[in-house]
């Protein structure tokens, strides 16, 4: 499709959604703030490169955090078209990570989802002076830290090569991700592996050396805070639970037993109990769950979770998944009282009910070991009657 049919097309259905060139530009932008999840970055970036104030010149500076590709270059053409005009964002809107890693010539990274056991493939690559690159391979895991880390010299293809099988036999994308966001999960891993433990990983702060000449970042600003700053306020939807990538999050068994115990107990009492007494019951467990499970570490760990899924989310196309994910994690960040939100009552829900599932299932099957007389009788009666058969 030519570039001027996508502008009008792009421009047609931005109008659809409300947004009005005429407007007065404080109010155009802040129709461009809310339909952007619809319409997508590259649509609004097209329109705010029309809008010549600080304030277009801004969001778009807020926009180009973490964005790649086709994205990237619309937001930095918009970008290009106010500079023409005198119009730059200021210093103070690209807030940037006290340690942060700055960014270096050559630095990339890529970042996989996590998997169903928390674990993640973060690579840091740098291109060599002469010729080929560098790459930092670690494997993160959110629970036991980093889990492995190699440093391997390889060409382009080789690399893409690899980049091809690891794909194949994860079955997940790795994304084009900020290398600084990859080199805090790195660090932060390492900091997080067992001492007992750090004998595989024990050169890692060497070899990191090898690709970036700060030091470990210790705090990191999420990309998604920025890129997200609006919706990171709002309430984040139940349909986030729908997203496998959020599901697979489990708390330690070891944690959550206390409440499976209770949640459990609440089935098997003697005291008969209408539905609507047990739903109570089952909110009030869930509910103490949340108040006291989601706090230090754990709390640390899903939050951190969520940033790199929503992360992951907008970088695959899913905005709006993306906005949920962001305003979850913010949730935890700012300390809100979980409860009060129905996707936290769901999160929570789920890793008690999957977990209580798990024990009914083991429990059924120590019944099937559990023979009485009557059965053993008929086993061993069907047992004779088989040798018989087959003697024949």
């Amino acid at each position: 499709m030519a570039p001027a049919k996508e502008t009008e097309q792009s421009e047609s259905r931005l109008r659809e959604l409300g947004f009005d060139p005429t407007q007065p530009p404080e109010s155009a932008i802040a129709t461009l703030r809310s339909i952007r999840m619809t319409a997508g970055d590259g649509a609004v970036a097209h329109a705010l490169g029309g809008i010549a104030t600080p304030e277009a010149a801004a969001m778009l500076a807020e926009m180009e955090t973490g964005a790649t590709g086709a994205t990237r270059r619309e937001i930095r053409r918009a970008l290009f078209r106010l500079r023409q005009r005198g119009i730059a964002p200021a210093e103070r809107d690209l807030p940037a990570s006290p340690t942060a890693v700055p960014s270096e010539v050559g630095l990339t990274a890529l970042l996989s989802p996590a998997d169903a056991e928390g674990a993640a493939i973060a690579w840091l690559i740098k291109a060599r002076a002469g010729g080929g690159l560098k790459r930092l391979w670690g494997l993160v895991s959110e629970s036991d830290g980093l889990i492995g880390a190699t440093l391997d010299t390889l060409s382009r293809k080789d690399l893409r090569n690899e980049q091809a099988d690891v794909e194949r036999r994860a079955g997940a994308r790795l994304i084009a991700a900020d290398p600084r966001l990859v080199d805090f999960i790195l660090c932060d891993a390492y900091r997080r592996t067992p001492e007992g433990q750090r004998g595989r990983v024990g050169n890692f702060l060497t070899i990191r050396t090898e690709i970036v000449a700060a030091s470990p970042p210790t705090d990191f600003h999420h990309p998604i805070y920025t890129e997200f700053a609006d919706a990171a306020a709002a309430e984040p939807s139940v349909d986030l639970m729908k997203e496998p990538e959020v599901a697979v999050f489990k708390f330690p068994a070891a944690t959550l037993k206390p409440y499976i115990d209770e949640a459990s107990g609440l089935q098997q009492s003697v005291i008969v109990l209408s539905q609507a007494q047990q739903q109570e019951r089952v909110i009030t467990v869930v509910e103490r769950a949340l108040a006291e499970l989601v706090t230090g570490s754990e709390a640390v760990r899903l939050r951190r979770h969520l940033e790199d899924t929503a992360y992951i989310f907008a970088r695959t196309g899913k905005r709006q998944e993306a906005a949920w994910g962001a305003a979850a994690a913010a949730k935890i960040r700012d300390g809100a009282d979980l409860k009060r939100f129905p996707f936290f009552q769901n999160f929570m829900r789920a890793q008690l009910g999957a977990m209580l599932a798990e024990r009914q299932e083991e429990e059924r099957q120590e019944t099937r070991l559990i023979m009485t007389p009557a059965e053993a009788m008929r086993a061993r009666q069907q047992a004779q009657a088989r040798m018989r058969r087959g003697s024949r």
